[in-house]
């Protein structure tokens, strides 16, 4: 009835011929999803069919009777009808264009319709040849609109294969050429004839959902180390199929360290999707990795000419196809990326025809600006994820790499002889360093690779039990693979060799120090690496050092790995010390070193560790760890004779040991120590460790009661319990020594516990920093916060509710009795809470002076899922019992405990807590009023109280200091 659409707007005079008259798709109402394509032919039989209708001839279009020419003009129809006439003329043109519009759509619907049923049916044939630029606006609005409707019927199917029946041929080439690009894997492996199929070796990585695209500048290793200790409850999975599956998110941005497996995430998605398997609602993915994106930094191209330059299948795609179809991009690499993206200065682009720079492009598209509708995905190491604003990322995902359980799958995929994969998991589960590395996929890689050869081909020698050991037989094995392919052709002699390791040494200390992981032409040419001769760079180390392959624009060189680089720097600066007499460490280019140019090995070695101390965040430490462990003799016999030719270097390796001991007494950061004791066992040095091993032996962390231990001790008391196999749920400070020195040196330790109890220890101002520091570095891991007994004061309230605000926050529990917690310090801890409540189940507040009001705005926040609130000994009134009984009223509560005990409720305050368990919305399970002593009469006629509410009323007339006189 169009008298009841009184309020459409009033269509203007567009030109059918033009796409700007192209409206969005209609939005079906939710009743409208069941409807199928057979009812909605049916829904109108009275207008006649046309047949092939030009949108560019006016021959269809009738006009309205009682039209005159020069009633054409709205200024002279507004002057010479009645408001009554042109009402009727506008319904007649609403009815007439009504008809018109369902009369196309369902000209559309039925070539739809046939196609369904017959997939040889053409897209487009006969007559609509003719018209297929005057239909394509029609086509693809109806287009829209079927496919939004057979989704919401959940026909997804059905939906995808009319979408890519009538997708531009272009789409089938594309899908093409990417499946065979990705579906093969090299796992490090430069040599094209030694790949293997992606999804015969593919295990699935842990990736979780969730988190903030804020910068972590700690060394990686720092951030496995604390990932291998985090319970894979406490994140939310997620499957990179999965990404894009809520239709509110845009851009998604993935973290991950070096080596975590990002780019195979990629790969993997490709595939899936050339396949069939996944996202097949997307037309076209453009993946574009940053690395490549480099090569073009100085073009100034539009987006259209941007994206032909990577895939010659775009040359098909016409302007409009880029507005009308689903497309993602990916942009893996962005810590790789040499582009400015300046997003504050940047000009605005918004036409895919538009010529900029690709910096530009990049930064518009990312904004938004250019293609909003397309889908993004960015892939970073976390030092780099603030080059993206937060406003232009909908979601942040974290590649944690492998789990326990997905490291044993992949050497079981990756290793064919079961009984030797047994072996190389047992050994690998021996040496705790080693089996937290492997939560990076390049790290199994490499210890599958030396393993593999030495425990099942009988090559002898001592097993890797340590990082150097490990990286020092994985670049022999590279160096006499090599020989032994050659060994017919003098290809390189040993000389040779020597000078293209430490060249490769010098180029991967140069970049080290600049933070690049990717090399161009320019970086080699610094180091004096021929670029016409990198074959035979890459050719000794054909599994270490690669040259990308099909790569459209350029050149671009990688370690397979940034702990390789690290150990290849460590490997040039111990090679160039002790066999041409150079400090490489003081050149002055060098900005991080700054050591004499004399000097024994032991000084060498003992002025790195003070400047690997000086870093903040870590980024020397397995550089130095490696540094440290190639010092030893048993590292230095594997290399003489093949890159050493002198004796061994001795040195008083006891000084070192005893130097870092002392560095350790000194009290560094937490993580600073840690990686401190990660260099003792380098140097194979666990005489600390040994020290507190036994008291874990006796009794794990209550062995410790009544021990006194050196800080030292303590420390390594840390060290042993991260590197345990047990999972660190608690912490309590009394199970070890009530001191803040014990509490400090095990910060660590708390870091990565669920559960925190400080009950009744003496905490200092700069104690509770130290504290809520570490715990706002990883506040995912929290659960249970019992602070009972201690006084927080200002500065660690403050601190708190700063960890409370964290998006990362799942805190469950917090006690906070006996705290001294005022009004003040309330109205901060419930501001935090309310920000972000929606973790917190349990709040203890007893025997504090928090002030009611600013609990009850916490109980009305409609995210607070508050179950249990004690509030013992508050000096609650009958005023105070009024306002929380209204705040929980106020919304279906989820409280089910409340303790009031020891208050002053009075009267009227019970009678308002009594008349909750009458509420058919509220199921309070216990609620604690002891000590109201001030009740006498209590009336719950006609309350329908239930068994709960009868046993609440015993437990009450049982309380000796009851004197309840009259009860009705």
């Amino acid at each position: 009835d169009q008298d009841k659409r009184s309020d459409s707007p009033e269509p203007s005079c567009v030109s059918m011929k033009s796409d700007q008259s192209m409206e969005k798709p209609l939005r079906f109402s939710e009743d409208n999803r069941s409807t199928d394509l057979s009812e909605i032919q049916r829904e109108r039989t009275d207008p006649p069919e046309p047949s092939c209708v030009s949108m560019k001839s006016d021959g269809s279009m009738h006009l309205p009777r009682n039209f005159r020419k020069e009633d054409c003009s709205p200024e002279l129809t507004v002057q010479k009808e009645t408001p009554e006439i042109s009402r009727r003329n506008m319904d007649f043109i609403l009815k007439e264009l009504e008809h018109k519009v369902i009369s196309l759509v369902k000209n559309q619907l039925k070539r739809f319709v046939k196609m369904l049923k017959n997939l040889d049916y053409p897209a487009c044939s006969g007559r609509e040849e003719e018209d297929e630029e005057d239909q394509s606006g029609v086509r693809e609005g109806a287009l829209k609109i079927t496919l939004h409707v057979l989704r919401n019927m959940n026909q997804t199917d059905l939906a995808n294969k009319l979408q890519t029946k009538l997708a531009p041929s272009c789409h089938r080439k594309l899908k093409s050429t990417l499946k065979e690009k990705f579906q093969k894997i090299n796992e490090g492996i430069s040599d094209p004839g030694t790949s293997v199929l992606l999804n015969e070796i593919y295990t699935e990585l842990y990736i979780t959902e969730g988190g903030s695209g804020e910068v972590n500048n700690e060394h990686e290793v720092r951030q496995i180390e604390a990932a291998s200790r985090r319970p894979a409850t406490q994140e939310t999975p997620i499957k990179c199929n999965d990404l894009f599956k809520d239709q509110s998110i845009r851009t998604v941005l993935t973290k991950g360290v070096a080596g975590i497996g990002k780019t195979v995430s990629v790969q993997k998605f490709i595939l899936d999707w050339t396949e069939g398997k996944a996202n097949q609602d997307v037309l076209f993915i453009f993946p574009l990795p940053f690395r490549e994106l480099n090569l073009m930094k100085t073009e100034k191209l539009c987006l259209e000419d941007l994206l032909y330059q990577f895939f010659k299948e775009t040359k098909e795609i016409k302007t409009r196809d880029y507005y009308c179809y689903d497309i993602i991009f990916i942009f893996d690499g962005l810590d790789e990326c040499r582009l400015p993206l300046d997003f504050q200065n940047n000009k605005r682009v918004s036409d895919v025809t538009q010529s900029a720079s690709v910096d530009v492009l990049l930064t518009n598209l990312i904004q938004g600006n250019l293609l909003p509708s397309a889908l993004l995905w960015i892939t970073t190491r976390p030092a780099a994820a603030n080059q993206i604003p937060p406003d232009c990322i909908d979601q942040v995902t974290e590649v944690r790499g492998f789990s326990d359980p997905q490291k044993e799958e992949y050497f079981r995929k990756r290793i064919r002889d079961q009984s030797l994969a047994e072996r190389i998991i047992t050994h690998m589960k021996s040496s705790r360093s080693l089996y937290i590395m492997c939560h990076i996929p390049v790290f199994c890689w490499i210890s599958a690779t030396v393993l593999e050869r030495m425990l099942g081909e009988a090559e002898g020698g001592e097993i890797p039990k340590t990082l150097t050991q490990m990286f020092t037989h994985f670049l022999i094995f590279q160096i006499k693979h090599r020989s032994q392919k050659y060994q017919r052709e003098s290809d390189v002699d040993l000389d040779q060799t020597r000078e293209i390791i430490l060249a490769l040494g010098k180029l991967a200390f140069q970049q080290l120090e600049k933070g690049n992981l990717i090399f161009y032409e320019e970086d080699l040419r610094e180091c004096s690496i021929d670029v016409r001769e990198v074959s035979v760079y890459s050719g000794v180390c054909t599994q270490i050092f690669r040259q990308e392959s099909e790569l459209h624009l350029g050149k671009v060189f990688s370690f397979v790995h940034l702990s390789v680089q690290e150990f290849l720097a460590a490997l040039y600066a111990f090679l160039s010390f002790i066999s041409k007499n150079r400090n490489v460490l003081q050149q002055k280019h060098s900005g991080v070193f700054g050591f004499s140019k004399k000097g024994t090995m032991s000084d060498f070695l003992k002025r790195a560790v003070e400047k690997a101390l000086q870093s903040e965040n870590g980024h020397l430490d397995l550089f130095l760890r490696f540094l440290l462990g190639l010092s030893l003799e048993s590292n230095q016999t594997l290399l003489r004779g093949l890159l050493i030719q002198t004796e061994n270097i001795s040195h008083s390796k006891e000084e070192v040991v005893e130097y870092i001991k002392q560095k350790i007494r000194e009290n560094p950061s937490p993580e600073k120590t840690i990686s401190l004791f990660h260099c003792l066992n380098e140097l194979n040095d666990h005489s600390l460790v040994q020290e507190v091993q036994k008291y874990l032996n006796r009794g794990g962390s209550s062995g410790f009661s009544g021990v006194t231990l050196s800080p030292d001790q303590w420390s390594a008391v840390a060290f042993v319990m991260l590197n345990s196999e047990e999972e660190l749920d608690e912490f309590n400070l009394k199970k070890f020594h009530e001191s803040e020195e014990c509490l400090l040196r095990l910060l660590p330790v708390v870091k990565v516990s669920r559960k925190i109890v400080l009950y009744d220890c003496s905490i200092t101002e700069k104690c509770y920093a130290a504290l809520f520091s570490a715990l706002k570095s990883s506040p995912s891991n929290l659960r249970e916060l019992n602070l009972t007994y201690s006084k927080p004061r200002d500065s660690g309230v403050k601190l708190l509710t700063e960890i409370l605000m964290d998006p990362l926050c799942k805190l469950e529990k917090l006690q906070l009795k006996f705290c001294s917690i005022t009004e003040k310090h309330c109205a901060d801890l419930v501001s935090a809470l309310k920000s972000n409540p929606s973790e917190l189940r349990e709040l203890n507040l007893s025997y504090n002076k928090p002030g009611v009001k600013f609990i009850c705005g916490l109980l009305e926040d409609p995210r607070c899922k508050l179950e249990k609130l004690q509030l013992e000994f508050c000096s609650i009134t009958g005023e105070d019992c009024a306002a929380l009984v209204s705040a929980l009223k106020s919304k279906p509560s989820h409280l089910r405990e409340l303790n009031l005990n020891y208050n002053k409720p009075g009267e009227s305050g019970v009678k308002l807590l009594s008349d909750l368990l009458k509420d058919p919305h509220y199921k309070l399970e216990k609620l604690q009023i002891r000590d109201s002593s001030q009740l006498r009469e209590l009336n719950l006629n006609e309350k329908g109280i239930g068994d709960s509410g009868v046993k609440l009323l015993s437990d009450l007339l049982e309380d000796p200091h009851c004197n309840l006189e009259k009860l009705e």
